[in-house]
């Protein structure tokens, strides 16, 4: 049995320690949020809230959930997420599959030219002009065709599929299955950690896009759930949310808090739900065998 020193006892005890403070610093302004969300106008604005809600209500929630133009920008986050994720997980593990051939023609040339996307942006005008002379301003296409693959993402991917055995895809191939069938049969079943990892990396961009929004959508009925958030956050769009649910010019603040605790928890509700398969993909897809 090997014993631990005392300096690697005190080194992995700083480190918990740290963690635990460091993480209670990131922790604490949610908090603080939540416990607002559920908190009274006269409380919030009297400085009483900290991390428990004061006057406990849900009139904030009320005010939120009752508002149609939430709802409607609510769908249109939940639709660019999910198709968008769908179609960025599609696309990126076909690139994948073929890049990560070593024996695929050009493929020096290609990864060169994925890695300059990850050095380089594309700069906002011609970005805007192409989106345009492809006819998808103001409409959802413009929220998922720019970032259909990302380069960090295909990398991954590229490095996870390199690490299936080739015995496997060569025995399928010696069944009579042809690339796509040995795509969709053999590599994506085995492929579950590496597309979780990515599918929640696309979501989260997905679902925290805001400035394509601004750039590409000029219908408000369009708008994703962040565009309507900074609307309430930055241009004081609380006006009829407060009229419909008869509140004060008092709970403003807290009808932002609770926008920002809707707008928030679907991501925290789906993360749980994949967090195994989605440390054990950003493991394997690190680490060639």
């Amino acid at each position: 049995m090997i014993r631990e020193s005392y300096s690697r006892k005190a080194f992995v005890m700083f480190n918990y320690v740290f963690l635990t403070l460091l993480s209670l610093t990131m922790l604490i302004p949610f908090v603080h949020i939540l416990a607002g969300s559920f908190s009274s106008g006269p409380a919030i604005m009297q400085g009483k809230v900290t991390v428990l809600p004061v006057g406990f209500t849900l009139e904030n929630y009320q005010a939120v959930l009752s508002n149609w133009g939430i709802w409607k920008s609510f769908g249109v986050s939940v639709y660019v997420t999910v198709f968008g994720t769908v179609l960025n997980l599609l696309f990126t593990s076909l690139m994948a599959y073929g890049l990560a051939k070593k024996d695929l023609k050009g493929r020096s040339f290609i990864m060169i030219l994925i890695v300059l996307t990850l050095i380089f942006q594309v700069p906002i005008v011609p970005a805007y002009l192409l989106v345009k002379s492809l006819g998808m301003l103001n409409t959802l296409w413009s929220l998922i065709i720019p970032g259909l693959i990302s380069g960090f993402n295909l990398i991954i991917m590229i490095s996870f599929f390199q690490n299936i055995p080739e015995g496997l895809t060569e025995a399928a191939k010696i069944d009579g299955c042809n690339e796509y069938r040995t795509w969709w049969s053999i590599v994506m079943p085995l492929s579950l950690p590496s597309l979780s990892t990515i599918g929640l990396f696309y979501a989260v961009g997905h679902w925290n896009s805001y400035f394509n929004a601004i750039m590409y959508i000029r219908d408000p009925g369009l708008f994703p759930l962040q565009v309507k958030l900074r609307q309430l956050l930055v241009e004081s769009d609380t006006e009829s949310m407060m009229q419909a649910a008869s509140l004060t010019l008092q709970s403003i603040e807290g009808i932002r808090m609770a926008t920002i605790i809707v707008a928030t928890l679907p991501i925290l509700v789906v993360y749980p739900l994949i967090q195994k398969h989605f440390v054990k993909g950003a493991m394997l897809g690190s680490v060639k065998g």
